[in-house]
């Protein structure tokens, strides 16, 4: 059962995210977390869906929406020029006001909690693992950017990836993001699609992004999918909720 929430910042806003939980009573040390971030076109459907699928699996599962602050427009150009620029101190901050709500949850177990990313997302999800926060034991990167350096990611957790062999725009990142991880010696699992494009993991229906974006290849590939879903849960599994303090 979803549910909607504020969840409050710093400077005294507030963020709008919604959070699902597991079925049944939390166990005695809390469930295992994770923090969903959306795609560049916002809290739509298809991130919905994946905050039910993390609950099914047995996450509490939040998804702030980083638009939240003033109009859409506005929110949208400022993390536009943050993506660009590789500075998301925005969007990171408000991960992290996001992970700090759901670890103080009595139902959570604020030691044993995820990040999971799409596009957009994907690369503030990156960003915001490598700076080594606390309790956050595993980080999901889906088609999304990867910084040159590999020295900013020297400090980032478990890493599991998917990318789309069709993306022309991102799936370079794919392999930048599996080479840098090798090189830096972290635990990682990052795969490359051949026949999929770009937002390939979720059923999102973006019909102007199809056409403008078209070297994107958009779209949902079930079995790609189908196998990138099944390593990013065995992955969560393996590092964050069956983590030992």
């Amino acid at each position: 059962m979803r549910q909607e929430v504020h969840i409050p910042l710093p400077d005294g806003d507030a963020l709008t995210a919604t959070v699902a939980l597991p079925e049944g009573t939390a166990p005695a040390g809390g469930w295992p977390g994770v923090v969903v971030v959306h795609e560049i076109y916002g809290v739509e459907p298809d991130m919905l869906d994946v905050v039910d699928l993390f609950a099914e699996h047995g996450y509490a599962a939040v998804l702030p929406d980083l638009y939240s602050h003033g109009t859409r427009i506005a929110c949208l150009a400022r993390v536009m020029h943050q993506l660009v620029t590789g500075k998301p101190e925005r969007p990171t901050a408000d991960i992290d006001a996001t992970r700090q709500w759901l670890a103080g949850r009595e139902d959570v177990d604020g030691d044993r909690l995820g990040v999971i990313g799409f596009c957009m997302g994907g690369g503030f999800a990156l960003a915001y693992a490598a700076g080594a926060p606390p309790g956050v034991r595993a980080a999901s990167v889906n088609y999304g950017l990867v910084p040159r350096e590999k020295e900013e990611l020297r400090s980032v957790c478990p890493v599991v990836g998917s990318y789309g062999g069709r993306d022309r725009g991102f799936r370079s990142h794919g392999t930048r993001l599996r080479e840098h991880l090798r090189a830096l010696g972290v635990e990682h699992d990052v795969e490359i699609y051949p026949d999929a494009g770009h937002s390939f993991m979720t059923d999102g229906h973006h019909p102007i992004a199809k056409l403008a974006l078209f070297p994107l290849r958009h779209g949902l590939v079930r079995p790609a999918a189908d196998d990138a879903w099944r390593r990013a849960f065995a992955f969560f599994d393996e590092h964050v909720a069956n983590h030992e303090h």
